[in-house]
């Protein structure tokens, strides 16, 4: 078949596109358990604008089995550009969730949006190197070539199991510190999804940022607007450690479907000594339980340009964890045009991050910092 070419979906599928509002996609999201924080309506809307945004329903027989949402970036007057999926299609009700709906969404995807609009199709699935259901091969038959020769790479935590089958898997230094924590009676946390939670971080991590002469990876500001339009049950969790009344360490997590993710964390100058980050995850990972997630997804780790955190991060995971890679993005495309406009604005970013990284270097993994994940770094 012609790769330029639609290709006609499965008997029964039907694809609906820019059909719900905000309110009917957060309850559709809330569905599947490999929704997240980078399909929402209020992601996409602050970092793109609500007119660049799309989405897309796919039904079987009258049923939703799979969504994705699109954030479109397009050169004015000529009709090129990339319509990016972060962390899509969603799929998976549970494990017994057909990989045929993950194909047939990816075929609507290419349909709609390469074919009709002549965009360039960006995914990033969330499929990692260890999966065995053939979900790289149905990229590959489904008209998606790799764009990526350096896959992220991250520490999936499971915490299905119980607390203290979670506390004997960690590992001995972790272990350790986490008592220390513990026992220190000064420590105090507060949690919650107002503002103030996170005005109150952003203090700390520009104090880290400013200690570590790190660039700033990513706008936490923007953080901060998702959360006010986010609905309830998809806003950010931001949890503080306060010592004698002032904050020495916090955390901020994204906690939709069935997994929990690490996305922002910072210590204070004074409280560099009080191990309050062990006790912020602890709490964190005895939250997730609470409200049934199973995977706590440390967010990127390199051992080689930030062996710290890598050590912090496997030290938690321990005997409970996965070290895994992502497959990485993939693009479809059937305009030479908006082929030739993305590579050429890929070119450009790469030229500006290396520079970035010259005059500020991160300590990083692809996706995270020993205290700032950087989840935005392939967009």
């Amino acid at each position: 078949m012609n790769n330029r070419e639609k290709r006609e979906l499965g008997p029964g599928y039907v694809a609906e596109v820019d059909s719900v509002d905000e309110a009917v996609w957060s309850g559709l999201l809330d569905q599947f358990e490999d929704a997240n924080l980078y399909q929402t309506w209020s992601y996409d809307e602050v970092r793109a604008g609500r007119a660049n945004i799309s989405q897309l329903v796919l039904k079987k027989d009258g049923v939703v089995v799979a969504v994705a949402q699109a954030r479109i970036m397009k050169l004015p007057v000529v009709n090129a550009g990339v319509a990016y999926v972060r962390w899509g299609p969603i799929w998976r009700r549970d494990s017994e969730s057909s990989p045929e709906n993950f194909r047939q969404a990816l075929r609507a995807l290419r349909n709609e949006y390469a074919c009709k609009r002549g965009l360039v199709l960006r995914v990033y699935p969330i499929v990692f190197d260890d999966d065995k259901t053939g979900l790289a091969a149905i990229l590959a038959e489904e008209g998606f070539s790799t764009q990526q020769e350096k896959p992220d790479r991250t520490l999936l935590l499971n915490i299905a199991p119980p607390l203290e089958i979670l506390r004997k898997g960690l590992r001995q230094h972790w272990s350790r510190y986490l008592k220390v924590a513990e026992k220190n009676v000064e420590l105090k946390i507060e949690e919650g999804t107002d503002d103030k939670y996170f005005e109150t971080f952003i203090k700390m991590y520009r104090e880290l940022l400013d200690r570590k002469a790190f660039a700033e990876p990513n706008d936490i500001n923007e953080y901060r607007r998702m959360q006010s339009s986010l609905p309830e049950k998809f806003k950010m969790k931001v949890m503080l450690c306060m010592s004698e009344g002032e904050p020495c360490a916090g955390l901020i997590c994204t906690a939709i479907g069935k997994t929990g993710i690490y996305l922002f964390g910072a210590t204070s100058n004074a409280g560099l000594k009080k191990r309050g980050a062990y006790l912020l995850h602890w709490k964190m990972i005895e939250w997730l339980k609470s409200k049934g997630f199973t995977t706590y997804d440390l967010h990127g780790i390199n051992p080689v340009t930030n062996p710290g955190t890598y050590k912090f991060k496997a030290d938690l995971c321990g005997e409970n964890g996965r070290d895994v890679y992502f497959i990485g993005r993939f693009d479809s495309y059937t305009s030479v045009v908006s082929s030739s406009f993305v590579s050429g604005g890929d070119k450009l970013r790469a030229m500006v991050r290396s520079f970035r990284k010259e005059k500020h270097p991160i300590s990083s993994a692809p996706r995270t910092d020993a205290a700032v994940t950087t989840p935005e770094t392939n967009s």
